[in-house]
């Protein structure tokens, strides 16, 4: 007589596993180093002037010395880190979208920060932009787990509107460095300064022409290097200061004083909040697809949270407001390299050069002209992000000419009428003053009289009528 089976059935429900059941997604998937590195290093790339110009400006609008632009630029880096890491590893259920996403400090808050340093006392610039920063960094924590419900105030026709204003408004600031930086000095636009900031542009674009691959993206870095070569033998940078800048240490907390909370720049910087998280949360989505893996609304709501923790505690160690940076998203898209500990990487990779000072005061000691050069394609190249996204927006449709319009006016009116708000109150002038912020509030205002108020009703009418 047979005996009976002793192992177990095979059926349809004991079946073992296929390799598609156990199968890594490629956002999970863990490169050997020789793939990892160099996938890590075009990410490096692609951010790192990004990061770095920020603190670049602010340092240069608040008056900093060499020691405190290395401080301020350590900690742009750290921050930006320590972000990353948290956006692609995640803190369990709490924190971190779990996507091949950067987090640093974004430029959309360069422009009304300069507007708070200008209507500040001296001495009293950085703490009242970092007290805004930490109200705001409390403000998308509070905000992040319903935006899913506000994007519909922020189409493409606002944020577009926003980021070519960010592009628009910011360009006075590398043109003044290609003069030279210094707006009081007697040589101030010497053609020598001209010269060397048109020499960079070219190497830039020499570089985009005619290189491939990583070469092509380290062409902002590459032109900068190439720049300041040639600035040392007509005596235009001076790398002395580089000796006393220590080679490891850590930010200092509270290194530019105690924040201090004033409501006009607190609004300000709220308002350009909720534009960054518009902006993270498009990025998300974006690479949700890129990645094939939906971006659902907890996903959503833990990488809007990383935005507001690395942007509320960024300020104790001098960072700023922080948000996606989309040239990664691009990163992802163009090489097709998903892994988020790819990502994860680079972020570590800015921790460490964080905490090396010596490595920020490398890129502070890069003349004043050939930053002008390079930062003529870099905020050029945002205002072109935002036009993109405005042809992405139905211009075809009246309203929204109209709209961009006024909102595009309000915005440039402070870079073509610097003292068009002197007789407001100083609340009104750090609101307005910024045309980010004046462009944006507009922006939304419109939005909400031209597609929002009543239209529900108007439908209705139709529909009945219909």
């Amino acid at each position: 007589m047979a005996q009976p089976a002793t192992g177990p059935a095979e059926g349809p429900c004991t079946a073992s596993p296929t390799a598609a059941d156990t199968a890594v997604h490629p956002v999970d998937e863990k490169l050997p180093t020789a793939r990892l590195v160099p996938a890590a290093l075009q990410h490096i790339a692609a951010m790192y002037a990004g990061v770095v110009t920020p603190p670049l400006i602010i340092g240069q609008a608040v008056g900093l010395d060499t020691a405190g632009m290395t401080r301020l630029i350590a900690a742009s880096l750290l921050i930006a880190g320590l972000a990353t890491l948290l956006q692609t590893i995640g803190l369990r259920r709490f924190a971190g979208n779990r996507l091949p996403f950067v987090n640093a400090a974004s430029s959309a808050g360069i422009a009304p920060m300069l507007a708070i340093a200008e209507t500040s006392a001296p001495g009293h610039q950085l703490p009242t932009i970092y007290g805004a920063v930490m109200v705001a960094g409390v403000f998308c924590l509070a905000v992040g787990p319903f935006f899913g419900r506000l994007l519909r105030f922020f189409p493409p026709l606002v944020t577009g509107v926003v980021i070519t204003l960010i592009g628009v408004t910011l360009m006075p600031v590398p043109v003044g460095w290609a003069q030279g930086g210094d707006a009081t000095a007697d040589d101030f636009g010497a053609m020598k300064y001209l010269a060397l900031a048109a020499f960079t542009l070219v190497v830039i674009l020499l570089i985009q022409r005619f290189g491939r691959g990583f070469v092509r993206q380290t062409a902002l870095l590459a032109g900068m290097f190439v720049g300041t070569l040639a600035a040392l033998p007509f005596g235009l940078a001076d790398f002395s200061a580089l000796g006393s800048a220590p080679v490891a240490a850590l930010p200092t907390p509270f290194a530019f004083g105690a924040p201090e909370f004033q409501p006009a720049a607190i609004l300000s910087l709220c308002i350009v909040m909720l534009v960054l998280m518009t902006e993270s949360s498009a990025g998300m989505l974006a690479l949700g697809e890129i990645c094939e893996r939906r971006t659902d609304g907890p996903t959503l709501s833990r990488g809007l949270r990383t935005d507001g923790i690395a942007t509320l505690l960024g300020p104790v160690f001098g960072g700023f407001p922080t948000s996606a940076f989309a040239q990664n998203v691009g990163v992802v898209s163009l090489t097709r390299v998903r892994s988020r500990y790819v990502v994860a990487a680079a972020g570590g990779a800015l921790l460490v050069l964080g905490a090396f000072p010596v490595l920020g005061a490398v890129v502070s000691l890069v003349p004043m002209p050939v930053l002008g050069g390079a930062g003529i394609v870099l905020f050029g190249s945002i205002a072109v992000s935002g036009i993109r996204t405005l042809s992405e927006a139905g211009l075809d449709d009246s309203s929204n000419i109209v709209l961009v319009a006024v909102a595009l006016g309000a915005g440039i009116i402070p870079l073509a009428a610097p003292a068009f708000y002197a007789g407001f109150p100083s609340w009104a002038q750090t609101v307005l003053g910024s045309g980010i912020s004046a462009g944006a509030l507009v922006a939304v205002l419109l939005n909400l009289f031209f597609h929002h108020l009543g239209t529900h009703s108007r439908h209705a009418v139709a529909l009945k009528s219909s």
